[in-house]
């Protein structure tokens, strides 16, 4: 049986499309899904505000 998925009162990250368009990690979505079914930002493609965070500031 299929299931939806459950509402959240968070809203998704948007991430920079321009810099997601060539990334294998996110296949060009610049989000990625945790295990705990959160979208976050792609770590390999799209720059956090700290470092830790959702993905690395690009030096």
């Amino acid at each position: 049986m299929a299931h939806g998925a459950h509402p959240s009162p968070l809203l998704p990250p948007r991430p920079d499309l321009t810099l997601a368009r060539d990334c294998d990690q996110c296949l060009g979505w610049g989000t990625v899904v945790t295990h705990e079914g959160h979208h976050e930002l792609c770590r390999d493609c799209q720059p956090g505000p700290t470092a830790g965070g959702c993905g690395d500031p690009r030096p």
